[in-house]
């Protein structure tokens, strides 16, 4: 009788230390290339979240949209910045994932992505058929951006090789050190607008958007509808006298789809109570709404995301 009470109280121990939240529950974020905006926006979620689920620890480290979900994925980290376009990609298993991803779940949709490519104005570069010959500057392999450049070269009947030289920088900083010292004539890179990185080019150097044109913009949605036309307004940047149409698409948070539901239902729900907090670091969260956070991008959603959408009426 003494064995049997003492296995019920062990039993009963073990499931109270599951229920609660250890001492410091420690969480990986991935976030993005130093120089743009995953980085504090990044902090500004692990101080929101810290105060939102008593005892978690939120630990950022650096990343990039594709490799995010594949190490969210992985088991590498428990949640991630990612884009809608990419996101779809892994989901699909397209390349350049290895296979089709099966544990990333969808937290919240944040705000557009502008894919950016700056030239240098006297680089002789005013669409994306004249990049042939130049020298590019992207991110490393694999990144989201890159995967776009390649894509466009691509569509428009070029290829690293017909370029003058094709280097891939880690950091968005490195890339406009480049373009300063005339080693790059264009970059390219996704984030928002305006984009420190550009601005800080912009304050060096003449540089224009180049445009995307109507032709490429259709190939490329037939072959992803996560990806849309999107509209850098004249005055954004200096010297930008016009507006121009660029791709777009949405930045997200993902979460591994065994990340206790009780945590990320917390963590969804302080971003929807913080918007004010998150659009002092990023722009265009401003006025972000629960019914934005919650529309359907094709990615299956965290159970914990769901229920605190179903709980306001955005699903």
């Amino acid at each position: 009788m003494k064995m049997a009470k003492h296995l019920k109280s062990v039993a009963l121990a073990g499931a109270v230390a599951l229920a609660l939240p250890a001492a410091a529950q420690q969480v990986t974020l991935m976030t993005g290339p130093q120089g743009g905006s995953w980085v504090p926006l990044g902090g500004a979620l692990k101080n929101m979240w810290e105060k939102a689920v008593p005892g978690l620890e939120i630990q950022a480290t650096p990343g990039a949209g594709i490799a995010n979900v594949r190490g969210v994925d992985e088991g590498k980290a428990h949640l991630g910045f990612a884009n809608s376009s990419t996101t779809v990609d892994g989901l699909a298993g397209r390349k350049p994932y290895p296979k089709a991803v099966t544990k990333v779940c969808q937290v919240a949709n944040l705000y557009p992505q502008y894919f950016q490519v700056a030239a240098l104005a006297d680089s002789g570069i005013n669409s994306y058929a004249d990049l042939k010959g130049k020298s590019l500057v992207t991110q490393p392999k694999g990144n989201t951006a890159e995967v776009l450049t390649e894509t466009i070269l691509k569509l428009n009947g070029l290829s690293y090789q017909a370029l003058g030289k094709a280097n891939f920088q880690a950091s968005y900083t490195d890339a406009v050190a480049m373009m300063k010292d005339g080693h790059a004539h264009v970059m390219t890179l996704g984030t928002t607008a305006p984009a420190s990185a550009v601005m800080d080019l912009a304050s060096a150097r003449d540089m224009r958007l180049i445009p995307v044109d109507d032709k490429t913009m259709a190939a490329l949605k037939k072959e992803n509808a996560g990806y849309n036309k999107l509209v850098i307004k004249a005055g954004t940047y200096p010297k930008q006298d016009k507006d121009v149409p660029v791709i777009g698409y949405s930045t997200h948070i993902v979460a591994a789809c065994d990340l206790p539901e009780d945590v990320v239902y917390k963590m969804t729900r302080a971003m929807a109570q913080n918007v004010d907090t998150m659009a002092a670091v990023v722009k265009p969260i401003a006025g972000l709404t629960p019914k934005d956070m919650a529309i359907d991008i094709g990615v299956p959603f965290h159970k914990g995301a769901a229920k605190f959408y179903k709980e306001v009426g955005a699903l």
